[in-house]
């Protein structure tokens, strides 16, 4: 996405262009395609940025941009499914530190997870790669966590 602005106005833009792609459109799936596009082409140096779904046993995998990616992750196991249990953000700098990671891409050095909650109802996870270690910080993790809360009201 090009844009000349600061780094927090560039996260402001790509929220924007959230709302606008999502606005008046019921359909989950468009909407979660359209976001993990957006994301893919708003932040540089990532290989994997999509959805996995939870279908009230474990993660499955929504739409995505990047390579073919694991199907199902149990609640719990590797950082997607440990962030959906805790209901928390994880943000890894080395998944190859992070006991039990699940390996879809060997590219990947690095990961961020945002669950998609509302209210109580836990509906799936954001998930973001990246081939470099420690490529998301924290404000970063803020800008995604908007982006999930988003995401999650229309689901």
């Amino acid at each position: 996405m090009p844009y000349d602005g600061t780094r927090s106005e560039r996260f402001e833009a790509v929220l924007s262009q959230l709302g606008a792609l999502m606005e008046g459109e019921p359909n989950a799936i468009a909407n979660l395609a359209n976001a993990s596009a957006l994301l893919k082409l708003s932040l540089p140096d990532t290989n994997w940025t999509g959805f996995y779904l939870y279908d009230g046993k474990e993660l499955v995998l929504g739409p995505f941009q990047g390579l073919p990616a694991c199907i199902r992750i149990p609640l719990g196991r590797g950082v997607c499914g440990t962030a959906a249990s805790e209901r928390r953000t994880l943000v890894v700098g080395d998944v190859h530190a992070f006991p039990g990671h699940i390996a879809c891409d060997a590219a990947s050095n690095s990961e961020i997870v945002v669950p998609l909650v509302k209210g109580d109802t836990l509906y799936g996870v954001l998930d973001i790669d990246s081939p470099l270690k420690h490529r998301f910080d924290d404000e970063e993790r803020r800008f995604l966590e908007r982006f999930a809360a988003m995401v999650s009201e229309v689901l």
